[in-house]
């Protein structure tokens, strides 16, 4: 056999070309990789007065936002009743943001259901809970609901108030707070959240207010967390959005939409999501 020469210059063309071919391949694989499925969750009114604790209606504003994010795929769900498919729905997901009434009660209250969450979790899904979704009067609830999404508003002891205040960003480089500056919001934020008892639990402050609680001095209370969790997963909580209207804050939904993405994994701007939604949506 011949002794082929090739000069360098053909060499390098040659390497080139298999460079190019190589990127082409791994885009298209990008290209074809199946979209992350993200469930909002909601109910129907719970009792509370129109106006507030309305978790349908706010589910689908945070919908209008994400449903925009490359390589996502947002679906709501109304979690009524028995909700015999929820298991199955919770196990094709990669996130899922709870809104309903007394979250940490209602996982609790059925095993199957429960099971779907921490089997979720597990398998690194993002888990995002909103206002009266972290919260249970029975005290039985909390730690379960703890384990998977940080903190709990939960027990007899649980405090709330209805306040006009600032929320601090107290980790402003965090993603999660990419594009925001503390704003002035009136609300009924819930504090003095039940948190884990394991002392290296990765639990981060991301929103605070300034409260005192009884007779007790003002100090700073979180109302909104980044939980990395131990399983390498992700959860964010917010104690706010008792009132529907503070939807049409840009504060609230860039806040609440980059949670959520934030604990799926997925790339958040450095200045911040667009959260633009129409008027006539927001009324």
């Amino acid at each position: 056999m011949k002794n082929v020469h090739r000069s360098p210059q053909f060499l390098v063309v040659v390497g080139l070309a298999m460079l190019v071919g190589l990127a082409q391949g791994t885009a298209a694989c990008g290209d074809d990789a199946a979209p992350k499925r993200l469930l909002l969750l909601g109910q129907k009114p719970d009792g509370h007065p129109p106006g507030t604790h309305e978790y349908m209606r706010g589910q689908r504003i945070l919908q209008q936002v994400l449903e925009r994010v490359p390589g996502l795929k947002v679906e709501v769900v109304q979690a009524d009743g028995d909700w015999t498919e929820g298991p199955e729905l919770l196990g094709k997901v990669d996130g899922v943001v709870l809104f309903v009434s007394e979250g940490a009660k209602w996982i609790s209250a059925d095993a199957r259901r429960y099971e779907a969450f921490v089997k979720a979790a597990q398998r690194g899904a993002g888990l995002t809970g909103i206002h009266w979704g972290i919260g249970t009067k029975d005290a039985a609830n909390i730690e379960p609901f703890v384990k998977l999404f940080g903190a709990c508003h939960g027990g007899p002891d649980r405090k709330y108030q209805v306040v006009e205040t600032e929320v601090a960003l107290p980790v402003a480089e965090h993603p999660i707070c990419a594009g925001l500056k503390p704003f002035r919001i009136h609300e009924e934020f819930y504090f003095a959240l039940k948190r884990p008892t394991d002392g290296s639990a990765r639990l981060l402050p991301i929103a605070t207010i300034r409260i005192a609680a009884a007779d007790q001095q003002p100090e700073e209370q979180m109302v909104g967390w980044a939980y990395d969790r131990p399983d390498r997963g992700r959860s964010f909580g917010f104690t706010g959005l008792h009132y529907h209207e503070n939807w049409k804050r840009e504060e609230y939904r860039r806040l609440l939409a980059q949670g959520v993405l934030w604990t799926m994994k997925l790339p958040l701007p450095k200045t911040g999501l667009d959260v633009n939604v129409s008027e006539e949506f927001l009324k």
